[in-house]
């Protein structure tokens, strides 16, 4: 007579052990888990800040302001999230803030009159 293992796992004959098979999956598991770590949005809060800096410098306080102001809205819901540790919603925001800045850069370079 043929034994089979016990675990559901495997059905054939119980000339191996299971255990390499478990020891494998577990591993498996493992580096899925660390894969699916979301680390901290650095780079885009830094992106975020530097576009909104260099939009405010072109003037785009005055010049597209309701542009200017939901990208800084964006920043703070951005660190908002991030103290949270709310990674995935920091790095939308942060992403949606540069985006903001660079249009309201756009509009308040479009705007303002061309120097002689």
């Amino acid at each position: 007579m043929i034994a089979f293992c016990s675990l559901t796992c495997c059905r054939a004959p119980k000339l191996h052990s299971c255990a390499p098979n478990l020891v494998r999956l577990a591993v498996i598991a493992f580096f899925l888990g660390v894969a699916g770590c979301e680390t901290a949005p650095v780079q885009e809060m830094s992106d975020a800040r530097q576009a909104i800096t260099v939009a405010r410098e072109a003037g785009a306080e005055v010049h597209a302001s309701a542009d200017f102001e939901a990208a800084v809205g964006y920043l703070k819901s951005a660190e908002a999230s991030l103290s949270r540790r709310d990674y995935a919603s920091a790095r939308r925001d942060a992403l949606q803030a540069k985006e903001t800045a660079l249009s309201a850069l756009e509009r308040s370079e479009a705007a303002r009159p061309n120097s002689p």
